[in-house]
């Protein structure tokens, strides 16, 4: 048997103080919930727009690298491709949501306006194929935050809600009930005694007489 649950005053009081505590953070967590939620939404309405509009962007950039290999042959376009300089400037930091680490990424983009081809022997189509290359780059980085934002506030919510049906199914209910049958044998104890007194009182005034 729990010893808290003993019927004394001590329990009571820290009974209703653990049930007073147990409620205040089912309702901090719950308020949690609803903030990561309306968070993880509006991140899954950014995440069909970025996926959009890479869907569109991978589809000039296609056809511009199609045509570039028409005009200046597939070996010359390959040439190119392995020319290209490494992505090598992306930078991840975070920011917190409701104690949630959410990271944002960014990159310098200060290369993408910096040519790195002559003009001799290329034509428009390769040029074009590489700007919208480096803006699905762009977009790939962006999404690859957002979606990754999106898993971990999903984790979390589902850590939250654990928490939050613990407290109520399981805390709450659990102190309600010990601090009603606690509260219950003391004030039975306290008509008890009031009768026992009752008692011995009359029996004394009956003797005094």
């Amino acid at each position: 048997m729990d010893p808290n649950s003993f019927p004394t005053k001590g329990n009571l009081i820290l009974a209703k103080a653990t049930l007073r505590l147990s409620t205040q953070g089912y309702d901090l967590l719950d308020k949690k919930r609803n903030v990561l939620i309306k968070e993880i939404m509006a991140l899954n309405e950014k995440a069909k727009s970025i996926q959009a509009s890479i869907d569109e962007v991978f589809a000039e950039a296609y056809k511009s690298l199609q045509l570039a290999c028409i005009e200046m042959g597939m070996s010359n376009v390959d040439r190119i491709c392995h020319s290209m300089p490494i992505e090598e400037t992306v930078r991840v930091r975070s920011r917190s949501i409701m104690g949630v680490e959410i990271p944002i990424v960014s990159y310098d983009d200060a290369a993408r306006h910096t040519p790195v081809l002559g003009f001799g022997n290329t034509t428009v189509a390769i040029d074009a194929a590489i700007s919208s290359f480096n803006r699905v780059k762009e977009l790939t980085i962006e999404l690859s935050a957002v979606e990754n934002a999106a898993y971990r506030l999903a984790v979390n919510i589902r850590k939250t809600q654990k928490r939050a049906n613990a407290l109520k199914n399981v805390t709450i209910p659990k102190y309600e009930s010990m601090t009603k049958e606690i509260q219950e044998t003391l004030e039975e104890r306290e008509r008890d005694e009031f009768t026992r007194l009752k008692v011995i009182k009359r029996k004394n005034d009956e003797n005094r007489e």
